[in-house]
């Protein structure tokens, strides 16, 4: 197999360093699908892909996979298509949730998150925290008008649990009274962000951006990796209004840098001392060092 372009563009050494880099997908869908494959094409050498869910009829207009793979495991079938491009790559297939396989994350390079539920997004936020692995977030938003791209490096700017408090107002992550456990304000019943899908052109325009992100950070520290204007492109499919009051035309973008804050109940001050004493975290800890943040904000308060 020749790649005399990709050889062209990055140059012989940082092909090399593609070949030897390793990339979870957690989530295999139209969109991490599409990444996948499209990180193959690229030169990456090692994927690990972690999906439960299967493809269906409905699933054909808007996946890399055809028909030929209907009633297989998205995961193991994306990794069939990565071989068919790319036959020198290894591929590991997890057929299951990430919740029961956080050890797939081990020894990443880069994790691409293309899950959906917001809740399962928090928990690989935590074990990315804890294993030190950078992780880039795509959402695609309602009837595909729009969508972020996030790059989330642990402790180098914020989780995605703050992040999340900050791009989407009612996702802020609290202590449930009731159990003293932390409540993440998942968005909509199904824990999802409950958007009316577009067209896979629509998720695929999200997706290229966020693949382009992913390959720019696997040659952090190279001639040719570029720095970004923030963490955080917001993109326009449509009109819509990104800023309040401004509308955005389609096929724009918008860089913005989320901070990390400080007092976040997942990568705050606190809990990263405690990390870095390397004290087990439980939850009743976390909800302990949550209690003095929020008696902390009570005294500054009554000042």
């Amino acid at each position: 197999m020749t790649w005399n372009r990709v050889e062209k563009l990055y140059g012989t050494d940082n092909l090399q360093r593609l070949r030897e880099s390793h990339v979870g997908v957690v989530g295999v869908g139209s969109g991490g699908g599409f990444v996948a494959l499209s990180l193959a094409m690229s030169g990456v050498g090692h994927f690990t892909l972690v999906d439960d869910d299967i493809i269906e009829e409905a699933n054909i207009t808007r996946h890399v996979a055809d028909r030929r793979y209907i009633g297989q495991n998205k995961a193991a079938a994306v990794a069939d298509l990565i071989l068919q491009r790319n036959p020198q790559a290894t591929v590991t297939v997890i057929e299951g949730r990430i919740e029961q396989h956080m050890s797939a994350l081990d020894g990443l390079d880069v994790l691409v998150v293309g899950v959906d539920g917001e809740n399962a997004k928090y928990l690989i936020n935590e074990a990315c925290l804890k294993r030190r692995v950078t992780a880039v977030y795509a959402g695609v938003y309602e009837r595909g008008e729009g969508g972020d791209v996030v790059i989330i490096r642990p402790y180098d700017g914020p989780c995605y649990a703050c992040w999340s408090a900050e791009l989407r107002g009612n996702a802020a992550v609290r202590v449930d009274p009731n159990t003293q456990q932390l409540d993440y304000g998942m968005i909509g019943a199904q824990g999802t962000l409950e958007a009316e899908p577009g067209l896979w052109i629509h998720v695929v325009k999200v997706a290229s951006v966020q693949t382009d992100i992913v390959l720019n950070e696997l040659l952090r520290g190279t001639p040719v990796h570029e720095e970004m204007p923030g963490n955080t492109v917001i993109l326009a499919n449509n009109f819509i209004e990104i800023v309040d009051g401004d509308i955005s035309a389609p096929h724009t973008g918008l860089w913005v840098n989320v901070e990390r804050d400080p007092q976040c109940l997942v990568c705050g001050d606190k809990v990263r001392l405690a990390m870095e004493s390397r004290q087990g975290l439980s939850l009743d800890m976390l909800a302990g060092l949550a209690g003095d943040v929020l008696e902390e904000e009570s005294d500054q308060n009554a000042n």
